[in-house]
């Protein structure tokens, strides 16, 4: 007597892959904004304007998140310039520039304030164990 056992297979792959894609998807928003508050706290201030230009966009596409600044200055800020250059390539002679105030000045450079990696350096691990925690969570 043979038993006729019948199964019924069900493909959930694409819900799961919905689910994963928007836990992804929100851990980035989270990382991100929690980055550029980080960066944005950091941030000297001269006129505000640097300070308020850090942003975040992601790209959901390749599961990725760019987090920077449009403004030049945010490239001084973070890898500095002139003999203090962070990878030595800065200009090794003194110039002078004219400030907002109108007021010139003689600089040999500016020391990088690394405001974007300190973010992260100080928040990698429990950004982390917070994708850890959402991608745990996107399944249950």
């Amino acid at each position: 007597m043979a038993n006729n056992i019948e199964f019924n297979l069900i493909n959930n792959k694409l819900k799961v892959k919905q689910k994963m894609n928007s836990a992804i998807y929100k851990f980035l928003e989270e990382a991100s904004g929690e980055l550029v508050s980080q960066t944005k706290r950091r941030t000297p201030v001269d006129t505000g304007q640097l300070k308020g230009s850090w942003k975040y966009v992601i790209n959901s596409e390749h599961t990725e998140s760019e987090i920077g600044s449009p403004l030049e200055n945010a490239i001084w800020n973070e890898f500095g310039t002139g003999e203090y250059a962070l990878h030595g390539d800065g200009r090794k002679t003194p110039w002078r520039y004219v400030d907002r105030h109108g007021q010139g000045h003689t600089t040999r450079g500016k020391k990088p304030q690394r405001t974007l990696q300190h973010a992260w350096d100080d928040n990698k691990q429990k950004i982390q164990e917070r994708f850890k925690a959402v991608m745990k969570g996107a399944l249950d």
